[in-house]
């Protein structure tokens, strides 16, 4: 074991990535250095997830994981959101966890590992209701960056425990947002992707409205070199005329929208708490539609919410029909405590659940290879982020998110991290494949 180091485990989506990016950086300005072996840290981290079920039975498992190697003088903490909220659970079921800390106060990482060395008895989970300022909150992930604006959430869908966890909405300062962005110009990022639970609530908490199409014309002029920017995780009624022109007009704004829309049937939306008002959906997207061409638009989607009927469930799935999105993804439903959905109680089987995603899902499959065949014959700028084998390199175009969309899959030699020009001759439901030009 080597004095001094840590080996940390990022769960969940990327604000997670972010936020363990955020305790690495405090480490490592600590004197810490990071091994890869956890059999070889001195501090073992699991920064958990615990937004549904399968979430934290991952984030028990891996902590078991560790427990099951961790030696004396190993230190092994659970921090995140399964920590935040249900910390009893991890204590219980992990008893060899040394110490707990939030994710609404994950930049204190060294405090609590001071305390553990000296004995101090641990916090407990930290509740503090502002996230902490005046910190770099980004992730790199090769020549491409996941760039937080905001946490928390102030809207109460019922299915969902975020605000929960996080507390409520809380944007970054704008100031904080640039210094990062031309931080990570700096350090050769070809993309920059905006994250929060609500991208277009951006400003909200202030009193300002329609605040995200300022925020990324600052971010444009204060990191010019930057070629790509992506929006992540849109809000059904706040995406405005403004953003949209915005996106139109600003080639380096990719024409790629996240909008989850979680159903199709207004009676559902209702009973989610979400805005139910389809004909404004269906205006919006043919209206960006007309005014960016080609754009990329991915929504998701849940099955099985409680009481859906088989005439709310085949509404959702006729309007997969209709909407042909580029990229679709599908969850059953989970009852989680303390959301106001938990109320109705799980009322559809598990079975039908699963009949409903996989049903979806085969028809998206289809739509999306549909929709990816309409590539065949096009260039298309690719950001080249590895090699597959001898004969492929691996990259995402314009409408590929990383880690949720697909790839295309180059032939010919291209460095990783730059961004080349290739003919698409292939489709797959998911991925493209093309020759570099």
């Amino acid at each position: 074991m080597k004095k001094n180091s840590f080996h940390l485990v990022s769960l969940g989506c990327a604000k997670n990535t972010v936020d363990s990016t955020s305790m690495g950086v405090r480490l490592v300005q600590a004197g810490y250095s990071f091994t890869d072996n956890p059999k070889q840290a001195e501090v073992l981290i699991v920064n958990t997830c615990g937004f549904i079920k399968p979430a934290r039975d991952e984030a028990i498992q891996t902590l078991q994981q560790l427990s099951d190697i961790k030696k004396s003088g190993q230190y092994l903490i659970a921090a995140g959101c399964m920590a935040e909220r249900f910390s009893d659970q991890i204590m219980s079921s992990c008893p060899k966890v040394d110490g707990i800390l939030g994710t609404r106060h994950i930049t204190d990482i060294m405090t609590l590992i001071d305390s553990l060395k000296k004995r101090v008895n641990p916090p407990s989970p930290m509740m503090t209701k502002n996230i902490a300022q005046n910190f770099s909150q980004y992730a790199v992930n090769g020549a491409s960056a996941y760039l937080k604006i905001a946490d928390g959430c102030s809207r109460r869908c019922a299915f969902c425990s975020i605000p929960l966890i996080k507390g409520n909405w809380k944007s970054r300062p704008v100031e904080e947002i640039l210094k990062d962005a031309e931080l990570l110009q700096n350090m050769g990022m070809r993309e920059l992707i905006l994250i929060a639970q609500d991208t277009t609530a951006y400003g909200q908490d202030r009193g300002e409205k329609d605040a995200l199409p300022g925020l990324i014309e600052k971010i444009l002029q204060a990191a010019p070199e930057i070629n790509w920017l992506r929006i992540l995780y849109a809000f059904p009624g706040f995406v405005t005329d403004r953003l949209i022109d915005l996106m139109a007009s600003n080639p380096t704004v990719l024409p790629y929208l996240d909008i989850p829309l979680q159903h199709a049937h207004p009676a559902v939306l209702k009973r989610m708490h979400r805005p139910d008002d389809m004909g404004w959906v269906r205006e919006t997207i043919c209206k960006m539609r007309e005014r960016i061409p080609g754009i990329a638009i991915r929504s998701t989607f849940i099955a099985g919410f409680p009481e859906e009927t088989d005439e709310e469930f085949m509404s959702l799935y006729d309007f997969l029909t209709e909407m042909k999105f580029d990229r679709v993804g599908v969850f059953p439903y989970y009852l989680e405590e303390g959301t106001s959905s938990a109320a109705y109680g799980d009322t559809v089987p598990e079975e039908i659940k699963t009949q409903r995603v996989d049903l979806l899902m085969r028809h998206q499959q289809e739509i999306s290879h549909k929709v990816n065949r309409s590539f065949i014959g096009k260039k298309m700028d690719v950001l080249i982020e590895g090699r597959q084998d001898d004969r492929f390199m691996v990259g995402r175009s314009y409408r590929d998110a990383p880690e949720i969309d697909g790839v295309v899959l180059v032939e010919g030699f291209a460095e990783v991290g730059s961004i080349v020009p290739v003919m698409i001759h292939n489709a797959m439901e998911y991925d493209l494949m093309g020759t570099r030009l």
